[in-house]
């Protein structure tokens, strides 16, 4: 009996576990469609902000414009790590995590003196935990980045650069490439890479006031934007790996569920022939 009532008391605590990741899963399932319609959304802006880059740039204006500015040798260089304020989601955080210190420990070893800036509360908790110093932490953006949110993770960063403080911006991120696919990814942010030109014919721009205007104005935008979409991407591929993670622990409960269901029949048939084989026994006795 008491073998019989400790398998019915997990068989329940495991129904109420699968039940709880079912509906983390379908609410993953939910958040990742508006997650992946952002993501999509910001692509065109951002190709668009690319190809006026392309077709105005030229080394002489180059010249003029510190974001482009290609230190020889990097001395001090900022990293943002960005992470998901929640966990539920696999190894998801972990693998950014990782490849965020390899970075830092790459650049370190290269001679490089490495600010920390994170976005989200699990990068934080852990860099904290190995007492990293952190330059600047968030954890108020959440899984609804804005432009607004790019552009202040990024301006500070972007102005000491152009005052020669920093000699580089990289951010790692989760690329999105499906909801099955988010693998960590570096992402220079500044300084600048040339463009490289495409064949084909140019554009031809009726350009007021003039190309250095243009450019000027062009180039904190395009910053901006490349830190908006490693927030965007990101978002959605937190929620691609928590859907997942969610649809395993919901599986991996069920088939549990099955394994000591069995083992709770095979343990009452026990008990059900035990007890009828004492009713015999006894009845015999009586009898005899």
């Amino acid at each position: 009996m008491a073998q019989t009532r400790e398998l019915r008391r997990r068989i329940r605590s495991v129904e109420n576990t699968r039940q709880i990741t079912r509906t983390m899963e379908m609410v993953a399932t939910s958040k990742l469609k508006r997650a992946q319609d952002r993501v999509v959304a910001a692509r065109p802006y951002a190709e668009a902000l690319a190809g006026v880059l392309r077709d105005l740039y030229s080394p002489e204006l180059a010249e003029q414009f510190p974001l482009l500015r290609q230190p020889a040798t990097p001395r001090r260089v900022a990293v943002i790590g960005i992470t998901s304020n929640r966990g539920l989601c696999g190894a998801f955080n972990a693998n950014l995590i990782k490849e965020t210190r390899r970075r830092v420990e790459e650049l370190e070893r290269a001679g490089a003196e490495v600010e920390l800036h994170l976005v989200g509360r699990k990068g934080i908790g852990f860099f904290r935990f190995v007492g990293r110093e952190l330059a600047t932490k968030r954890q108020d953006i959440g899984d609804r980045p804005t432009p607004q949110h790019g552009a202040e993770v990024v301006d500070s960063l972007m102005e000491r650069f152009a005052n020669g403080e920093l000699d580089g911006v990289e951010v790692v991120f989760a690329k999105f490439v499906s909801a099955l696919s988010t693998p960590p990814t570096r992402m220079v942010v500044l300084p600048i890479e040339p463009p490289k030109a495409v064949r084909g014919s140019v554009p031809y721009y009726i350009l007021r006031p003039d190309a250095e205007s243009l450019l000027g104005a062009i180039l904190p935008l395009y910053v901006r934007n490349q830190v908006f979409r490693a927030l965007v991407e990101t978002a959605a591929s937190e929620q691609g790996a928590r859907r997942t993670a969610m649809k395993n622990a919901t599986d991996s409960a069920g088939d549990m569920i099955d394994s000591l269901r069995r083992t709770f029949n095979r343990a009452r048939q026990a008990q059900i022939t035990q007890e009828i084989a004492e009713i015999v026994g006894g009845a015999e006795a009586l009898r005899g």
